[in-house]
């Protein structure tokens, strides 16, 4: 049974899915129609899961915009490429491009998905515990789920001939901004839930 305000990010969600599906469909982009599913899957374990684990609301809405801006990103372009590949502000050049869009959402998504990992622990945590030893596992629960997303987009290397995934230095640095989301969501989670 869902609140209101969670059947108000469902709709959200689904909206936002409906409307980025078609357009990734009418352009071809199967690449991003992947990210839909996982996307998908994603709404579906956390939706399952509210019978177990309390959200908080603004952890829901994150997960909402970290999808949107993830979904985003493989829609709007500028100078011809997908704002994914777009450089914020030049910290350093070739070959690693930082600070990209694409490194920014990667923080934001695993800060958002460490601190669902933490309310899903949260429930276990029923003796007053140490924010080090709680910390260093809900950012490690955070990172295992960067992992996966890795996985998704070495595979969508894999199954497809035309991605924006990016080799191995991208790879490396999508890990290095989903380590910086998991520790800055650990901090933020002391300061919040002392």
């Amino acid at each position: 049974m869902l609140t209101k305000e969670q059947k108000t990010v469902l709709w959200a969600f689904v909206v936002m899915v409906t409307g980025f599906t078609t357009t990734f469909i009418l352009q071809k982009n199967f690449e991003f129609i992947g990210y839909v599913v996982v996307v998908c899957l994603l709404l579906w374990v956390v939706l399952a899961s509210t019978k177990h684990v309390l959200y908080p609301n603004f952890v829901l809405w994150g997960l909402f915009a970290w999808s949107f801006l993830h979904m985003l990103g493989g829609v709007v372009m500028t100078n011809g490429k997908v704002i994914y590949t777009f450089m914020i502000y030049p910290i350093v050049g070739e070959p690693y491009n930082i600070l990209k869009y694409d490194q920014i959402i990667h923080a934001f998504g695993f800060f958002v998905g460490t601190l669902v990992m933490y309310y899903v622990l949260k429930k276990y945590l029923t003796r007053p515990f140490g924010w080090l030893a709680v910390g260093i596992v809900v950012a490690m629960a955070g990172l295992g789920l960067g992992a996966l997303n890795e996985i998704v987009e070495f595979m969508m290397t894999v199954l497809l001939p035309n991605t924006n995934v990016g080799g191995y230095e991208n790879t490396a640095l999508d890990l290095i901004s989903n380590f910086i989301g998991a520790i800055l969501a650990v901090f933020y989670l002391k300061r919040r839930e002392k």
